[in-house]
């Protein structure tokens, strides 16, 4: 089968907007010049290996293997193309209780990830493992609310990267979720949690105003909704609190959706949220489409692996 059949076939769904003030009426690809693509993971918890075909209902699905061929195929049909992971790299098999996160480091590093954020499994060594790991990792680690400054992990996570794809410019930032609670505070120690919304209001502001980016990514570790718990931010209170952020790319609360859903952002644009599940079962892919003015457009789906 062709590469390209063989990622449209495996989709789960997929969903179509147009961004900003335009109505999805607008939209349509052949006015579109330019084209970047989105890959992203979240709390694949060093799943290294496919499931087995008795794994119930993940049978067959997932593997690091797997997913290589398919960010491969992408990659070819759209060099433009960046690969995202929204945290919890760590912790859920045997390899993490051996290597400690190295191995899970260098696969992601050979699958060339470009940019990931902390999740709270990530402090699951202590900050110091999380550490000793990051020589392994060739990618930007991003995280905007966590003050690191009085760790181990100080200067070593950057709050936002900015990526150049043919003549635009994509601006990644990182948010993680409140330790306190999850997290005994002897594995992360003196690292301070600052408010999500706000920082995401001055990232935002930032790589809008100041970077000039022409898309503007959270990779967040916040968890996709909390029902029963009005206090609790998560993605979608967040997409609905702030501006100018064109994508949330989720983690963990393990939450599958087929296609990313589309929020109203607090000036009453459309936006995505995205999260696919746990355990590298699914990979999501956002294509964004740029005319001549740079009006951009999205189409989202999640890919079975």
């Amino acid at each position: 089968m062709k590469r390209r059949d063989f990622i449209q076939q495996a989709s789960a769904g997929t969903t179509l907007v147009t961004l900003g003030g335009l109505g999805l009426q607008s939209f349509t690809t052949s006015a579109a010049t330019k084209r970047i693509t989105i890959l992203h993971t979240n709390d694949v918890h060093s799943h290294i290996d496919a499931f087995g075909p008795e794994d119930g209902r993940n049978a067959n699905k997932g593997g690091v293997a797997r997913r290589a061929s398919l960010i491969e195929a992408v990659r070819k049909e759209n060099p433009n193309t960046l690969l995202l992971d929204a945290g919890d790299i760590f912790q859920g098999t045997p390899y993490f209780n051996y290597y400690g996160g190295e191995l899970e480091f260098k696969l992601m590093s050979k699958l060339k990830y470009d940019a990931a954020t902390i999740g709270n499994h990530d402090f699951d060594n202590g900050i110091d493992g999380l550490f000793a790991q990051l020589d392994h990792a060739t990618f930007q680690f991003v995280s905007a609310n966590y003050d690191f400054s009085n760790t181990i992990m100080d200067t070593h996570t950057k709050p936002y990267k900015v990526f150049k794809k043919d003549g635009l410019k994509i601006g990644v930032f990182g948010l993680g979720i409140e330790l306190g609670g999850l997290v005994d505070p002897s594995m992360y120690k003196e690292t301070k949690y600052l408010d999500p919304i706000e920082i995401s209001q001055d990232m935002s502001r930032i790589l809008k105003t100041e970077e000039h980016c022409d898309l503007i990514i959270c990779l967040s570790h916040l968890g996709y909704n909390y029902k029963n718990n009005s206090k609790k931010i998560s993605d979608l209170k967040l997409a609905k609190a702030t501006k100018d952020i064109d994508l949330i790319i989720g983690g963990h609360t393990h939450t599958f959706l087929s296609k990313p859903t589309i929020v109203k952002n607090v000036v009453g644009k459309n936006m995505l949220v995205n999260q696919v599940g746990c355990y590298g079962i699914n990979l999501g892919k956002i294509d964004f489409y740029f005319d001549s003015n740079k009006n951009v457009s999205a189409k989202g789906t999640s890919i079975i692996v």
